[in-house]
């Protein structure tokens, strides 16, 4: 019985990677690693800039069950965890939320009109915006990100680490594109360990 009880404390109390991550009032997670900004895209671009990280913009929307996936099966992880905290800067959106934000052409609006500029449509989806000195005279960031990176949809623990891992390795720059790195990286831990899954 002395067991059973302090093995039920150890689960109730020793698994922070499987704590729930807050919800806020818009009904969207809130873990410690994202960035309360403004919302000025161009800020948090020259914000995430001068603190050597890639900007991240994860769209999200209330009760999307795999925008809950991620967070609680996905970003957890210590990977995870470790290649966002230390490499990304991130700024949530809400897809249908009114809170105005700005554009890097510098139009004010509201998240969800920003989310049909942008042309995003599912949650959550992932945008990986480039380096300054990558953007093109005559292009917005956003314009400059269609060629860096954009994930929609929930993913597995070893695309997601992978495509963090992609986008910082500036493997959009190669000729290796996402899917034929993600599938070397997969089949070399899947060697290593061949119980691997993702």
């Amino acid at each position: 019985m002395r067991f059973l009880t302090i093995l039920i404390t150890a689960l109730v109390f020793g698994l922070p990677a499987l704590a729930e991550i807050p919800l806020g009032d818009d009904g969207l997670h809130k873990p410690d690693w994202l960035r309360d900004t403004f919302k000025d895209m161009s800020e948090d671009l020259a914000e995430a800039e001068d603190e050597g990280r890639r900007l991240l913009v994860i769209w999200e929307q209330r009760g999307c069950i795999y925008c809950d996936k991620m967070y609680k099966e996905v970003f957890p992880r210590d990977e995870i965890k470790a290649l966002i905290e230390e490499n990304y800067y991130v700024v949530q959106m809400n897809l249908f939320g009114d809170v105005e934000v700005t554009d890097f052409d510098g139009e004010a609006m509201s998240e969800k009109d920003m989310a049909l500029k942008w042309g995003v449509m599912f949650t959550p989806t992932m945008m990986f915006f480039p380096h300054a000195d990558e953007i093109e005279d005559g292009e917005t960031a956003r314009d400059a990100a269609q060629d860096v990176a954009m994930m929609p949809g929930a993913f597995g623990f070893h695309t997601t680490k992978n495509l963090l891992t992609w986008v910082l390795e500036e493997g959009y720059k190669g000729d290796e594109n996402f899917q034929k790195y993600h599938a070397r990286k997969f089949n070399e831990e899947q060697a290593a360990d061949p119980g691997t899954t993702d």
